[in-house]
């Protein structure tokens, strides 16, 4: 960014030595003023001084120049019979200096600007550089506080060591202490044993000798016991119990596999760590390449358009502007600036030249050959009309194509004899306002790109939903609060997802500050302004419509996995088709294939598997076909069962 200014200084020295001719010297006092007023009047008197020698070779190369051109004094002595080759390229050079002024106060202007702006974004960057700053001590603090606590926490686990060691060591003392205390005790009690029977040899009714000697012998058998036991100890004190044996190998085993566990876990972190630091690399350098990319952007974009300049051009003035700008990004606005200048190009026509009599003339009405009037109606007009065709449509039988039915409707409505006219007239009007909902419905089914019964059904939908929230409303006051908005919708559309229904509550008027006890005038969501255009609810259900049909067409391509310019055949598309969506009824079904196929349902064959095989199309004619009609999910797709069970 630091180098703009020198580009641009560089760019205006070029453009000033670009603009002057080669091998012509400019006197930059004839350029320049100059507040000197000896050296003006000197540049002033050369100048007359020159303009009279050059007039002077005019006068002598040309006869009768003398007449032609004022003269402004007699010319130089010398030059009556020459002629001056530098007097065109400098009279010449003057006039592109005078062009050039006003370029280079042009150029001195936009410096100034880009100088103006690198400043401003400059100090856009201080101020995000302070910020981050602050960011960075705030972090850099809240780590020291860590790492102080981690100090504090690491110091008192060394000190619960070391007070649990020596209360360890207190308890191994004391269990020793108990049991030199309990072998002590013992040996008294079997010392005050003997004395008493010592003493007291009539208890037993024995002779104490006699006692005396058992008494011996049992304590040589005690020692040969202990002994023994001893013995045993020094042989068998590794030795476990079996049960124990047992109960610490299964624990083993049990270690064992969670250690080899947690190797394998350990590996896949790592190959993951390692992968993860391959896509951090990567993204750092995708980083840097975006983040050069749009530096060069920001150097070398183009403004934004001040849309606000349209408000003293579009009919209406700055409020009308405002209406239609209300909510549209640039891309739309561009569209509605070029319906604003088409409409105006359409009004100024008289008649419009017919089309000719080929087959490839979409709608078939507009096959004509001639001139027709331009019947000029205005976009309300054409609107209502528009309006009227629907409801005489919807109340029919609907057995002719919308296209012959609509220019029948023109010749009842405005005679045989207009009907040609008022179609070519209709026809380019529904053209030019592709952002009108109802023209644009209109004008796809008259170019066969959408069929009428996708927008039949969308209206019946929208119908439904709105019965659905009467029938709620009992008081029939027209509030509803936003919890029973959402189990009405999610009741009319089981298959809609959390997110789905969400987008309809905030294109409802719910917000994230809105609890469901909030009443809501359920009514106004299905109104219609005055050029046919729906409120944002029933916009986001068609959105959403559009939305869901590409994705069961995705769905249709991702199953039969093949490529679009594949083919497919009709056994093929049955079975995938009940795959994906396993609740479609027969007659469904069958209307899907007929348009998928372009064959009649009665000539779907059933029983015969060869006839079958034999219809077939390419995938991407197939998908295309599908995408006219109205095609949408009618069940939930059974779920596959889990590879263990």
């Amino acid at each position: 960014m630091a180098s703009s200014k020198p580009q641009r200084s560089s760019f205006a020295s070029t453009s000033r030595t670009h603009a002057r001719p080669s091998r012509v010297i400019i006197d930059e006092n004839v350029v320049t003023e100059t507040f000197n007023p000896e050296k003006r009047k000197l540049s002033l008197k050369r100048k007359t001084l020159l303009e009279a020698e050059y007039l002077g070779c005019y006068q002598a190369e040309v006869p009768g120049a003398a007449r032609e051109l004022p003269t402004q004094g007699a010319p130089p002595a010398g030059t009556e019979h020459g002629f001056c080759p530098g007097a065109e390229a400098t009279a010449h050079q003057r006039e592109e200096i005078r062009a050039l002024k006003p370029l280079k106060a042009k150029l001195v202007t936009v410096n100034e600007d880009c100088d103006e702006r690198i400043l401003a974004m400059r100090a856009e960057e201080r101020s995000e550089i302070s910020m981050l700053k602050k960011e960075k001590m705030g972090l850099l603090k809240l780590i020291d506080k860590k790492n102080e606590e981690k100090i504090s926490l690491q110091s008192e686990v060394t000190k619960l060591r070391k007070s649990l060691a020596e209360e360890y060591l207190r308890y191994l003392t004391e269990r020793d202490a108990r049991k030199i205390l309990i072998a002590d005790l013992n040996e008294l009690r079997y010392q005050r044993e003997d004395m008493s029977l010592a003493q007291s040899p009539g208890i037993w009714g024995e002779d104490p000798v006699k006692l005396t000697l058992a008494l011996k012998m049992t304590r040589q058998d005690l020692a040969r016991t202990q002994m023994e036991l001893n013995t045993m100890k020094a042989n068998f004190g590794d030795v476990v119990p079996r049960r124990d044996f047992e109960m610490q190998e299964k624990i083993n085993k049990d270690l064992q596999e969670q250690l080899e566990s947690l190797r394998d876990d350990y590996e896949e972190v790592r190959k993951e760590h390692e992968i993860l630091l391959q896509l951090h690399m990567v993204t750092l350098k995708e980083r840097d390449q975006f983040f050069t990319e749009l530096q060069e952007i920001q150097r070398t974009s183009t403004p934004r358009p001040d849309w606000t300049k349209c408000e003293d051009v579009i009919a209406g003035g700055s409020e009308r502007w405002q209406m239609l700008a209300e909510g549209k990004n640039s891309d739309q606005l561009v569209d509605v600036l070029l319906e604003e200048i088409g409409e105006g190009l359409l009004r100024e026509k008289d008649f419009f030249h017919g089309l000719g009599y080929e087959e490839s003339i979409l709608p078939p009405f507009l096959r004509y050959d001639g001139v027709v009037e331009n019947k000029k109606p205005t976009k309300k007009d054409v609107i209502n009309l528009l309006k009227d065709a629907w409801k005489e449509r919807l109340v029919e039988e609907q057995k002719e194509k919308f296209s012959d039915f609509f220019f029948n409707f023109l010749e009842n409505r405005f005679g045989s004899t207009d009907a040609m006219a008022w179609a070519y007239t209709i026809f380019e009007n529904i053209k030019l306002f592709r952002s009108n909902d109802l023209m644009r419905q209109f004008y796809e089914i008259l170019m066969e790109k959408k069929s009428e019964s996708v927008f039949i059904k969308q209206k019946e939908t929208v119908t439904q939903l709105l019965k659905e929230l009467i029938n709620v409303d009992s008081q029939n006051e027209g509030l509803l609060t936003m919890e029973q908005l959402s189990t009405v919708l999610k009741s009319t559309f089981p298959f809609k997802k959390e997110d789905k229904i969400q987008e309809l509550m905030e294109a409802g008027g719910w917000h994230a500050n809105s609890s469901n006890a909030d009443l809501l005038n359920y009514r106004a969501l299905f109104l219609e302004d005055e050029e046919g255009q729906s409120m944002p609810f029933v916009y986001k259900l068609w959105e959403q419509y559009i939305f869901e049909k590409d994705e069961y067409l995705q769905e249709l391509k991702q199953e039969l996995g093949l490529e679009l310019r594949e083919e497919v055949t009709l056994p093929k598309l049955r079975e995938v088709l009940m795959i994906i969506d396993p609740s479609l009824d027969k007659q469904t079904l069958n209307s899907y294939l007929n348009q998928a196929f372009q064959v009649s349902v009665t000539e779907v064959p059933e029983e015969s598997v060869e006839n079958e095989e034999n219809i077939v199309a390419q995938l991407r004619t197939v998908l295309e076909r599908l995408e006219v009609i109205d095609i949408r999910r009618k069940g939930a797709r059974e779920q596959e069962p889990a590879v263990g069970s």
